[in-house]
């Protein structure tokens, strides 16, 4: 069953690249008390995902902070490098926290888990965003169209806070 706008996010752990490494960090160490935009992406590196859903959160951080935003995360099924090298290269690592849901298990629990075997993908995430406050959703928008980043982009959450 699919997350909807009052339900809490389930405990989960994420990978997450830090200065000195990876540390583990869990949904309350994310989510407790912070308003946070999360963003689920199918892939770091994929052609939508680092040229037009991230780049427009990253161009939007002041403006999305200056709305109540306490920070914005954004959520893969990648592993922990790859999410690392993604941040590095998108120039985001003071911006943006990369959460790193390498076998899907987030993905899976908040029902946003999706098979693109077609594209020789796996399991992946769902793109989306959604604004969590304190941990519950208070928004949530899931992309229908295949390749666009419409209604999970940081204007559709901009016109939302």
């Amino acid at each position: 069953m699919t997350i909807g706008v009052g339900d809490k996010l389930p405990a989960a752990t994420f990978k997450v690249p830090a200065a000195d490494g990876v540390k583990d960090m869990t949904t309350d160490e994310v989510f407790a008390g912070k308003k946070i935009v999360l963003i689920g992406v199918p892939g770091a590196f994929t052609p939508t995902c680092s040229n037009n859903h991230l780049p427009g959160y990253i161009e939007n951080y002041d403006a999305l902070l200056g709305k109540g935003v306490d920070g914005i995360a954004v959520l893969s099924v990648n592993d922990q490098f790859v999410m690392e090298a993604w941040a590095r290269f998108l120039g985001a690592e003071d911006r943006i926290l990369f959460l790193a849901d390498g076998n899907a298990a987030f993905s899976e629990a908040i029902g946003l888990a999706i098979d693109l075997s077609v594209a020789n993908f796996g399991k992946r995430c769902q793109r989306f965003s959604a604004l969590v406050d304190d941990g519950v959703v208070k928004s949530l928008n899931i992309e229908v169209e295949r390749g666009k980043a419409t209604n999970s982009g940081a204007a559709a959450m901009l016109e939302q806070l």
